[in-house]
């Protein structure tokens, strides 16, 4: 294999001549870089950088430029080639496309893609520190990558089961509309905004045909999401997430705590009222996560708080149905918990029976 093969290979680089290689001294970092000399083999030079279509030669442009490429060992590397305008029938005077890079980047393929990755599995400080660059560049670079994987791939396509929420990405109550796809486990669509609109906008993107394949939809019971799914996929059976149920369940057993709380202390019970007092984070947390003091504390309140206690023991039963799932998930919603009693002892055991 020539030593220009070789090369091409480390550089990351296809349809591309290489036309020599050097160790320089950067002056602006200060270290000696490799530096490739390159130019586009002639099947792909001279092209609109934005549609890839031959056009006719304009000027020089601003002269040689150089692209970032992955570093060879812990040498930084890079790409200098012309960089000529061609005039595109559709896009006019434009730079023209170079095969080892996207359009208006500093960076190789090679080096986006990598960057790209790593960003995807580690946090972005690292992703700086490793491949020395900025954090503004990677999140630039993750943006190019992100937008040009999405135009080979229609990720609205085939749903049948999504899920709808929202998320929070800053200060001051900015949110995110977000849709997922159960099937995959991926996010597909996401915008700015947790309203009807915002939701009536993703409809817009799927169609009406693809809205019709959908068969299920879960949400958190916002009514803004029900009024959508309604309005544009109506034969879609609407599901309450499985977390916002418990969640409920959860802030209802602390007002019923509350409550019992509030009415000893109006009957002058006062040494039964601070008794509940402490007791809110052992009847918030699930059974298997309780200390041995918490255990304690939920032994007691079987003998002297009944009602109470019986709250909890739905709320975990409620839990338990959505870990149990399928047929034994339904059973355990059928019967009637006036009977309730005892304590679930393992995640895998029935939390009480009728």
């Amino acid at each position: 294999m020539s030593s220009v093969r070789v090369f091409r290979r480390l550089l990351g680089v296809e349809h591309t001549v290489v036309e020599g290689v050097e160790l320089v001294k950067d002056d602006k970092r200060g270290e000696e870089v490799i530096v490739a000399a390159v130019r586009p083999a002639a099947s792909h030079a001279l092209r609109c950088s934005s549609c890839r279509r031959r056009s006719p030669y304009r000027d020089a442009g601003d002269g040689r430029r150089r692209w970032r490429t992955v570093d060879l060992g812990t040498v930084q590397a890079f790409l200098e080639a012309d960089a000529p305008r061609v005039t595109c029938p559709e896009h006019g005077v434009i730079v023209a496309a170079v095969p080892w890079a996207r359009a208006k980047a500093r960076h190789t393929l090679a080096f986006e893609d990598t960057c790209a990755w790593l960003a995807a599995h580690s946090a972005m400080t690292v992703v700086s520190a490793l491949l020395r660059v900025s954090w503004r560049t990677v999140a630039a670079i993750v943006t190019r990558v992100v937008a040009d994987l999405s135009g080979n791939n229609d990720r609205l396509d085939g749903l049948t089961r999504i899920g709808i929420d929202e998320i929070a990405h800053r200060k001051g109550h900015r949110y995110l509309t977000v849709i997922v796809d159960h099937a995959t486990g991926r996010l597909v669509w996401a915008a700015p905004g947790r309203d009807t609109d915002t939701l009536l906008r993703f409809f817009d993107d799927l169609g009406p045909q693809r809205s019709k394949a959908l068969t299920h939809v879960s949400a958190d019971g916002a009514e803004w999401i029900h009024n959508a799914v309604k309005e544009r996929a109506p034969q879609a059976l609407i599901c309450l997430d499985a977390f916002h149920v418990v969640q409920w369940a959860t802030k209802a057993l602390d007002e019923v705590r509350r409550g019992m709380w509030n009415k000893l202390r109006w009957q002058g019970k006062h040494g039964q009222a601070s008794s509940l007092k402490g007791t809110r984070w052992a009847l918030l947390k699930n059974i298997q996560d309780l200390t041995g003091e918490q255990k304690t504390t939920m032994a007691s309140i079987a003998v002297t708080n009944k009602g109470l206690y019986r709250a909890y023991l739905l709320k975990e039963q409620l839990r338990y149905v959505f870990e149990a799932k399928g047929e034994r998930g339904r059973q355990l919603l059928a019967p009637s918990l006036s009977g309730c009693t005892e304590t679930p002892r393992s995640p895998g055991s029935t939390p009480c029976r009728a």
